[in-house]
């Protein structure tokens, strides 16, 4: 196996606990009770609570959680800026090394699945970016369109263009920069990236049965508009302006931003309302896909109702034994 630069690897995240699981599943109450269990401060693995304002979408946990328990890499920047995964690792790493510096164990919470895998088995960067080169590939691919540009990666790493969807401008960059850079393709690097041992965390997934978790997906969505949601973006856009690219894809604000362009009346109301619904049930079943095709992770059978501490108690138990 070649060797890969220290610089293009972010090792993942050790003598950390994690409490995963799909959107609605239980983790923030949950979380809290792990976290008095272990003595903990909760890192939020949460990629779009890392906005401010953006609260009632995000079903962020609330000011009096946060009182009794230290929460980090919660609204940190407003919506119109980007955050890239690897600044999220790097500040995990770092507020993680705070948190044990004060004696404290980290317990990392959320449902992203790129930011659990980045942090339980680590992240290639690969080399520095060429930015040169990047601008060139925008331009011809403004002057040539997408498929030229497809067709180009496919000649330079069919690998990566067989995995990279057709209108990824940005990955179809990436990948042939790397190749362009270091004279292999980015599948390449990759696989040797995937190659190194996986260390099983302390980690825990909480699975539903379909039937209960969409049910529990469906009220939650009914709650974010009763509370207020459209007011939310609707406020956001008028003290910051436009959503930046990351954040307008959050699920809830991206379809109410959409509907916003219209007058909203009753019957668009309950049209968008189905249409979250909708929606956020198909990315639970993303996640759940992504829980799937990582067996290190602990299930956790829920079932409604449940204590938040009993099943705490339990996660525990499982992840020493």
């Amino acid at each position: 196996m070649v060797s890969l630069p220290d610089s293009w690897i972010r090792p993942p995240l050790r003598d950390g606990w994690f409490l995963t699981g799909p959107t609605a599943s239980g983790k923030t109450s949950i979380g809290l009770g792990l976290a008095e269990l272990l003595d903990a401060e909760i890192l939020s693995m949460d990629s779009m609570a890392i906005y401010r304002g953006m609260d009632i979408g995000t079903a962020k946990p609330t000011p009096e959680q946060r009182s009794i328990i230290p929460h980090h890499l919660i609204d940190i920047i407003h919506p119109t800026e980007d955050f890239s995964l690897s600044q999220y690792v790097d500040l995990a790493h770092r507020i993680s090394e705070d948190i044990r510096a004060r004696g404290k164990q980290v317990l990392i919470v959320g449902g992203t699945p790129l930011y659990l895998k980045a942090l339980t088995r680590g992240l290639f960067l690969g080399p520095p970016a060429d930015w040169e080169f990047r601008r060139e590939v925008e331009e011809d691919a403004a002057k040539w369109g997408l498929d030229a540009l497809r067709q180009r990666l496919e000649h330079v790493d069919p690998v990566a263009a067989h995995k990279i969807l057709p209108g990824d401008l940005r990955r179809m960059t990436r990948a042939l920069e790397v190749a362009k850079i270091t004279g292999k393709p980015l599948s390449h690097w990759q696989t040797q990236f995937e190659r190194i041992p996986i260390v099983p965390p302390k980690a825990a997934v909480l699975q539903w049965n379909r039937a209960d978790l969409h049910a529990r997906v469906n009220q939650r969505v009914e709650q974010m508009f009763q509370r207020g949601l459209i007011e939310e973006t609707k406020h956001l856009l008028q003290r910051h302006g436009p959503f930046g690219r990351t954040a307008s894809q959050a699920l809830g604000y991206r379809e109410v931003l959409l509907a916003l362009q219209d007058e909203i009346h009753p019957e668009t109301l309950t049209k968008l309302i189905e249409e979250v619904k909708a929606h956020t049930r198909q990315f639970v079943r993303r996640q759940e896909i992504w829980f799937r095709s990582m067996p290190e992770l602990v299930r956790i059978p829920m079932t409604e109702p449940f204590d938040p501490h009993q099943v705490a108690a339990r996660i525990v138990e499982h992840l020493i034994s």
